[in-house]
Parts: C-alpha cells; structure tokens; sequence
C-alpha cells in the first residue's frame, strides 16, 4: 500500500502528501510541493469529520442511513430530486454520483459558485482556458499579482516568484502587495477598465508586440477603439488610479517575460467574463501568449483532455439560483449552500422547505445542522481516487492509505445506489484505471496527457486559431454612496470548512472601536459581527472573509452576465452600531 497520496482541498495547489506513521508531510520530490503543506493539511487531523450518521436529529447506523436515503429516493418521481454537488477541483471519482442521478432522471446543477464568469471571458478569447506551466512563471522576469493573495490561496508559488519584478493589483495591502516594487490599491470594481486603460497606454507608448497581433490575434483594431471611448481622467479618477501607476506598470513590463497571475475576486461582478477578457487582451497587446516565460494564469480548466464517464445529459438548475423549496428531494454532496450561496437567508427558507435533505459530507456546517439525513463521507486517505489541479499539468493518484474509521466513499454509496436501482455500474478499478490513462510520466511528474509545456505556442483553441479581442462590454455601476464590500479567502479557512472567521474588518478611520459588535446591512440582508481593524484595506472597503456565517445574507442571487456565475460584490454595504 503506497503512502504518497494528494491534497483533497479545494485550492490551486494540488500538493503531493506523504502519509507516515499518522503524520502528513509534503512530498520533497514533487515539482510543486517541495516537502511543503499549506497550515488546513498541516492541521487536518485537527478538524474532526463527521463520525456518525443521523436522521431527524438522531443518531443512526450507516446501514440505516443508506437504506432510509434509498426509501426516500423510490418514494420521489426523479424528476423532483435535486443533486446539489460541490464542483470544486476534489478527486475525480467523485463525479459518480452525478452519474447515477443523470441516470436516475433527476435534476443536477450548472454554473459556479466561484470561476465561471472569469473562464467564460478567457474562452471567448482563448478558446479554452489552459493552465500556465511553473516553468514559465519560474522563467518571467515580471509577475503581475492581479487580485490574487498568495500567501492565503497560492504560497507554492511563491518561490516561483521570488527575485523578479512584482506588480500587485489588489484593493488590499495583502503581504504580496507590501513586498511590490509596485502595488496598485484599485478601488474595487475597477479592474475592467484599469485593463482597458493598459492596453490603450500599451499602443500610446508603442510597446505593442506587432507581429504577435498581425499573425496571431483577430479583431485589435476595434478592440482599440473600444479602450478609446473610456475617457482618461474622469476614469482614472472613479477608480482610484494614476498615470503614474500607469506609467509604471509599462515601465516594469515593457520588452520583458511577463506574467499576469489573476485570482478570481476581479470576476465577483456581473460583467466578470468582460473583466477577464480584458485582462487576456491587455496580455494579447503585449503578445504575453504561447511564449516561453509569459502568460496569464486563471483557475484553469483542471480537467481539460480527459474524458469524463460520468458526465451524462441531464436536467439542470443554477447552482447559484436553485430553489430548493420545488424539489421532494434534494442531496447535497460536498458543499455547503446554506452558506455558499448568495442570498442565502432566502435559501435557508427553501431548504427548509424541500419535503426530505440530505447531506452527505465530510464536516459539520449550516447544511448538515439543518439536513434531515445526514450520511458521513470518508476523507482522502480512507478512499481510491484521482486529482488534477487548477494551476499546474500534474495528475495525482489518491490510493487508501489507512483503514476506514467511519463513513462511506462516494463509489460505494453510488454503487449501492445503481444496484438497488437497477443502474448499470463498473467496478471502481476499471474507472481508476480509465482516469489514469490520461496520464503520462514526465520529469516534472506525472502529468495530463498532451499538456503544452508553454500554452498557445500552437495558437489558440478558437475557430480560426487566434486570439479573439473583445468589442464590446456591460458595465453597472454599484451605489457610490456606500462601502465596497469584499469576500476573500482567508488564511484559517478554506470557504466554509476549518477555522471560521466571525469578525468584520474595517480602516480605524471609519471611527468603528475595535471589538464592538456591528450590523453590515445591504438591500438583500444583514448581519452581525464584531470589529477588527486593518490599516491594509482602503477607506471605502468592508472585509469579510469567505465562509463567515451569515455573509452571504449580504449577496445578491444575480449571475453574472456570461459563465452562469454567483455575483458576490455587486451589492454595497453600510455599517451601523448595534443598538
């Protein structure tokens, strides 16, 4: 029994993981991980899964939970259940419960609670979202840190970066931003045309690669027009930027290897895929693509070049708009929407409201407390699966490396499930081994089939080949009177799991003492925390981390314009004392 196994959490990093002797450690031949683990798997074994299962507030055996979640499923038409599935970048073999309710003609989700708008804008213009290669960000010369805090969601790349030009884009003064040789504090749903005014100052400043746009790139000429209708100054002014700023990302760009590592906070807003696409044409202007160390790093398509046998035609609804409340059944495997999901008071409401819940995971959270059944997963080490990873090629076997202590895997429970249905299902080795014929061994490790060491060096995935430059785009402006509201990841927490936040972070200079207990209060909801001060955040910006209960009462269930995306800023804040 091997003792290497991969990261479970939902994060760029897929980490190798050395289990030993009931320690995890990192593996020091893996090309990412280095012998290094982020502080949720150096503490993992800290947080307590769920031991037991439980119906109605009781506790039951795992044999009557899948016998009562059978009954339940035979006594609904299909058409009334719901399968509510965390899509995050988990194993792979996780997907085989989508299969069994696409067969069993229920109702599963679309859409993204966290990337969708910004992959929607990199596949108009890209054609496919590809992953960038560490070594090409190993050999650029200038990073650009476009909303992205890599201490908290990225620190594998930090040594990838060191000793190179840094630019940081990011309303928040993070660790990264304080270490630039220059950081830009933009006013928050500034980044669309902060891209648009680079690109333009790019052409201005005759620094555009010509050749790469005559041979490489469709449609710049109008794409250049369209940066001419942002008017300079006035825009400049409303998002908080200088020419100087300007001046000085050309300087520390132009003529060199660049890299734009952007994090998904710039796409939290309805024109999110416009934002992206912008930031992938001011990129295109400067020909950063299908070059060795250039390039633009999003959350890329982990499982692009695999064939996926669970993914079967079925009913969907938006995972940011499904109404519970019309469903007999609903199972939620892996995510938490009680808390995940905007608007989520009004969720709650119609969670409730659905005739029977279930909630089959791994840790307690506001779904589980309110399910009517809950069924314990088992975690990484007790189960047989595969990964990929948002941001590098690597495919990473997850073999059982301990005996199972508690809970069931997601093959097992689908397994039951298919046979006491009368679905077809093959054996969880012939889907390993199906998976892992996607996967190749190179020096940097074992990796996806067919992977380009540096993306687009063949052109682009798009009809013609090239690079498809935006023409047009939608743009709201939010309340001006009110706070900038923003949702990052935090250090302790990975979106709802681990160590939750209960505080709201705010500038001293708003006049709120430290540790009193406010009301955040937006059109859609409110809620309650206590004041903790950070000099880092601009005046007009309210910090709540990701995963803080409640948060979400503040968020609005729109989508986002393109990608079927949550929107989680559109919406600004106040802040009043508790009476």
């Amino acid at each position: 029994m091997s003792n290497i196994s991969a990261c479970p959490l939902d994060c760029y990093d897929a980490c190798s993981v050395v289990y030993d002797k009931g320690m995890l450690q990192g593996d020091l031949s893996h090309e990412l991980t280095q012998g290094f683990l982020c502080p949720h798997l150096n503490h993992y074994s800290a947080y307590k899964p769920i031991s037991t299962a439980r119906y109605k507030g009781k506790t039951i055996s795992l044999e009557e939970a899948v016998t009562i979640l059978k009954h339940s499923i035979r006594a609904c038409d299909a058409s009334k259940i719901l399968h509510y599935r965390g899509h995050g970048n988990f194993g792979l073999m996780q997907g085989v419960s989508d299969y069994f309710f696409a067969k069993l003609g229920a109702t599963l989700t679309s859409g993204s609670l966290c990337d969708g708008a910004g992959e929607a804008g990199i596949l108009a213009g890209r054609g496919s979202n590809k992953q960038l290669d560490l070594k090409q960000i190993e050999d650029a010369q200038t990073v650009i840190v476009w909303g992205r805090n890599l201490h908290v969601t990225n620190s594998h790349l930090l040594p990838y970066i060191k000793g190179k030009k840094l630019i940081v884009i990011d309303p928040v003064t993070t660790k990264i931003a304080a270490q630039a040789d220059h950081h830009i504090q933009i006013k928050p749903h500034g980044d669309l045309f902060l891209a648009l005014l680079l690109s333009r100052f790019v052409v201005i400043n005759d620094i555009e690669a010509l050749d790469f746009l005559e041979e490489h790139t469709e449609g710049f000429q109008e794409f250049y027009e369209l940066t001419q209708t942002v008017r300079i100054k006035s825009v400049l002014e409303s998002i908080d930027v200088t020419l100087g700023d300007i001046g000085k990302v050309l300087e520390l760009v132009g003529g060199k290897r660049t890299v734009i590592l952007v994090g998904v906070g710039v796409q939290k807003h309805r024109e999110g895929a416009a934002v992206l696409r912008a930031i992938d044409a001011f990129a295109a202007v400067l020909g950063l693509f299908g070059k060795k160390g250039c390039g633009v790093s999003y959350l890329g398509a982990s499982q692009e070049g695999i064939e996926n046998p669970f993914a079967l035609a079925a009913n969907t609804v938006s995972k940011v708009t499904a109404d519970f409340s019309k469903f007999d059944l609903v199972f939620v495997q892996g995510s938490n929407p009680l808390n995940q999901m905007p608007a989520s008071a009004r969720v709650k409401e119609r969670f409730a409201k659905a005739r029977m819940t279930v909630y089959y995971g791994l840790y307690e959270n506001e779904t589980s407390e309110a399910a009517d059944l809950v069924i314990p997963t088992c975690h990484f080490l007790q189960k047989h699966d595969i990964r990929c990873s948002y941001g590098t090629h690597h495919m990473l076997k997850m073999p059982q490396v301990m005996e199972r202590e508690s809970g069931i895997g997601e093959y097992d429970l689908m397994a039951a499930l298919c046979e006491c249905f009368g679905i077809a299902l093959q054996s969880e080795q012939e889907y390993l081994e199906h998976f892992a014929a996607f996967s190749e061994e190179k020096e940097s490790g074992n990796t996806v089939k067919g992977r380009d060491r540096i993306a687009y060096e063949k052109g682009f995935d798009t009809d013609d080949g090239r690079f498809a430059f935006m023409d047009e785009y939608e743009f709201e402006y939010v309340d001006a009177n009110k706070l900038f509201l923003i949702t990052c990841k935090s250090a302790r927490s990975l979106n709802s799991q681990f160590q939750r936040d209960r505080h709201v972070y705010l500038h001293p200079d708003l006049g709120f003492e430290e540790g009193i207990m406010v009301t955040v209060v937006s059109d859609i909801g409110e809620v309650a925390l206590s004041v903790k001060h950070n000099s880092n955040l601009r005046r007009d910006c309210v910090l709540i981390y990701s995963g803080v209960h409640g948060v979400n009462n503040l968020t609005p269930s729109y989508v986002s314009y393109e990608g079927n995306n949550a929107v989680y800023q559109d919406k600004k804040v106040e802040v009043r004392r508790c009476e």
